[in-house]
């Protein structure tokens, strides 16, 4: 997360994503530094020929024109056949989009407390696979995109532009149950939350609590975590379990997970609307602050 700033200063951060070539990092870092700005974080990534990184940077607030900002750096993704995106952290509530497939515990979870005014966010979108929780979303007044393209790159890019649109600021993921490709990851680096139906690193994939049945293991859990490119590896944001009783079921098993799946997640995204959360070196660790 971007460090505590003055409000003097406009927060900005960068993605970028192309073809690897030499001379990158100095060219956008020098553009930053053209423009007044202090680099506060930066990291990067190279994936079959493709070059990914995510920068975080400060500009003073008195001097910082965005409109011929964009237009240059606009110039300069185009000069470098880069794609880069700039994401503004300077607003009152975060904007929020959830992604959902046909399970509803999480999502009315969700969308109960922010009705009732206990979680403080904005909640422009509802992104799905399929239309199973169009009603739920309309029930509360969310609008819901089906968006199933069978190609995922045009799925992802469909996505990536409501994204855009909306100018979301983090992604929940409320059992969403298609997996995401890197360079989509790459866009939101700590910004993309999932609740997961065992306690990570154990029974990662699609049919945990099947895993944990079949294994008769005595604690079954929850993780949340941050999404990164590595399916279900991300760092942890926060973990709870329930004891498995002798006459319990598959069906128990999952029904008991359901619901701390929705209240973990719950705890997951106000840790990290409160900003409470930093990650270094693929840990999150609580503020003291």
């Amino acid at each position: 997360m971007i460090s505590d700033l003055s409000a003097r200063n406009q927060l900005l951060e960068f993605s970028v994503i192309g073809k690897d070539r030499k001379g990158i990092v100095s060219e956008i870092t020098s553009y930053v530094f053209q423009n007044k700005g202090n680099i506060e974080q930066i990291s990067q990534n190279v994936a079959s020929g493709w070059f990914m990184m995510h920068l975080e940077a400060s500009f003073p607030r008195e001097s910082f024109q965005k409109e011929r900002f964009e237009t240059d750096l606009l110039r300069l993704s185009k000069l470098l056949n880069l794609e880069i995106k700039i994401h503004y952290q300077n607003k009152e509530k975060k904007r929020m989009a959830v992604f959902v497939t046909k399970e509803d515990h999480c999502l009315r979870s969700i969308l109960e407390t922010w009705k009732q005014n206990r979680l403080k966010v904005e909640i422009p979108v509802i992104i799905s696979s399929r239309k199973d929780l169009e009603p739920t979303a309309a029930e509360y007044g969310v609008p819901f995109y089906k968006i199933n393209f069978s190609d995922p790159q045009k799925r992802e890019k469909a996505i990536t532009a409501l994204l855009e649109k909306k100018n979301i600021d983090f992604i929940v993921l409320a059992r969403y149950m298609k997996i995401l490709s890197p360079s989509f990851v790459w866009r939101y680096p700590n910004r993309i939350i999932n609740v997961h139906p065992s306690l990570l690193p154990a029974f990662p994939g699609a049919f945990a609590y099947t895993q944990a049945y079949e294994r008769g293991v005595k604690l079954v859990g929850c993780s949340v975590h941050f999404v990164t490119p590595d399916l279900d590896q991300g760092p942890i944001i926060c973990q709870d379990a329930f004891r498995v009783h002798p006459k319990d079921t598959l069906k128990t098993i999952r029904s008991k997970g359901q619901k701390l799946e929705a209240k973990l997640l719950l705890k997951g995204i106000n840790l990290f609307l409160e900003g409470k959360l930093e990650v270094y070196w693929g840990k999150v660790g609580l503020k003291t602050q």
